[in-house]
């Protein structure tokens, strides 16, 4: 008894202290936002009256939607992170600490610098892991996504006029352009893959590695494809539940429109989230469908609920795998990595085109005569 008298008050301090650190994360994020110019209080109250304005029965399955997307595609990273590095002692609530991490990055950060930085994460949590290596697991998570999105863009630019027009009319516009950049970007792939042989040859020994489970159809098939599917169906299933909360008829025809347009907003948009290009396209989805101030507002309120969720549902998973300290230097730390390496290939990217400029300068007529 005396035992248990002295492990309550210690527990119950520990708790305290819990829900104090959550205040002030609060507090500094809200500090944060302010300085960074991001309207948090109007964000709160928008989300609010977002929420107050559907029934609680579609919210409550629209977070429980949510969450089975995010630990499905989780679980798959999970499997195919044990597979490659079986002697790592990869923990199930570690991996989902990332990539629910990833999720809520995402959605507030341009580029997707949220799976940059949830790729740094794991070469962190996995010793043994090197960078090349979670590539490679990177491009076997990703094979189930990609053959399912093309078949959605398929479906989108065949039953939908215009969608082609709205993200990639520069291909229908400047044809001869496209055709020179794509010839001019594998020729470049393919001298840099010349001149850096030796680090290829390493680079592709690790992505081997990290890919694994793929020579184990099996595994794969039940441990990869299975949870990827149920998530993609989740996925699925927060539209229609946004849909029906809104009014718009829900239908197969419907959904396939709206999640093809919202693959291609997250895909070709720098912002965060794919915000605002998203609404543009999903008003273009539901054109005919509903009024385009009720599917801006459908798409709004899908958006605004799914941020929420995911970032409360990845600071819990986070705090609980890692604790505070380690969760917030962990993120931290591989996103300060992440943002370095985005900074550093845009200015890379920057310097070609400055010495393009020069030469073409040079080449003038009389310009070299001076």
């Amino acid at each position: 008894m005396a035992t248990q008298q002295a492990v309550t008050p210690t527990h119950g301090r520990v708790h305290l202290r819990r829900l104090l650190i959550f205040g002030l994360v609060i507090v500094v994020i809200g500090a944060a936002a302010v300085l960074f110019g991001w309207d948090i209080s109007g964000w709160f109250k928008h989300l609010w009256d977002t929420i107050t304005s559907i029934s609680t029965g579609y919210l409550i399955a629209a977070v429980m939607l949510v969450t089975l997307q995010t630990t499905t595609t989780a679980y798959a990273w999970y499997a195919i992170l044990r597979f490659g590095y079986p002697n790592a002692n990869v923990r199930w609530i570690e991996i989902l600490a990332c990539y629910s991490a990833a999720v809520a990055l995402n959605s507030v950060l341009p580029a997707n610098l949220g799976t940059l930085t949830m790729l740094l994460m794991f070469t962190s949590i996995i010793a043994a892991a090197a960078f090349a290596g979670i590539l490679g697991g990177y491009a076997v998570q990703k094979i189930f996504y990609s053959l399912i999105g093309i078949a959605c863009y398929v479906y989108l630019f065949l039953t939908v006029g215009g969608s082609f027009d709205l993200q990639l009319g520069f291909i229908s516009e400047h044809p001869v352009a496209t055709v020179i950049l794509v010839v001019a970007v594998a020729v470049l792939v393919y001298l840099l893959i010349r001149v850096m042989r030796e680090r290829v040859d390493q680079w592709w020994q690790e992505a081997k590695v990290g890919g694994q489970i793929l020579i184990h159809p099996r595994a794969y098939f039940r441990r990869v494809v299975f949870p990827e599917a149920i998530s993609w169906l989740a996925g699925l299933g927060i539209i229609a539940v946004f849909l029906a909360a809104y009014n718009i008829p829900v239908s197969f025809h419907t959904i396939m429109r709206v999640v093809a347009g919202n693959s291609i907003a997250n895909v070709t948009s720098v912002t965060p989230g794919g915000a605002g290009v998203q609404q543009g396209f999903n008003v273009l989805s539901l054109k005919g469908i509903t009024s385009s101030a009720n599917a801006t507002a459908y798409s709004v309120a899908q958006q605004l609920v799914v941020t929420a969720w995911g970032l409360l549902f990845a600071i819990a998973v986070v705090i609980r795998a890692f604790g505070w300290t380690g969760g917030k230097a962990l993120v931290s730390q591989s996103y300060g990595q992440a943002r370095e390496t985005s900074s550093e290939q845009s200015a890379a990217r920057k310097a070609k085109r400055h010495a393009k400029r020069e030469a073409k300068q040079l080449s003038r007529p009389g310009q070299g005569d001076t």
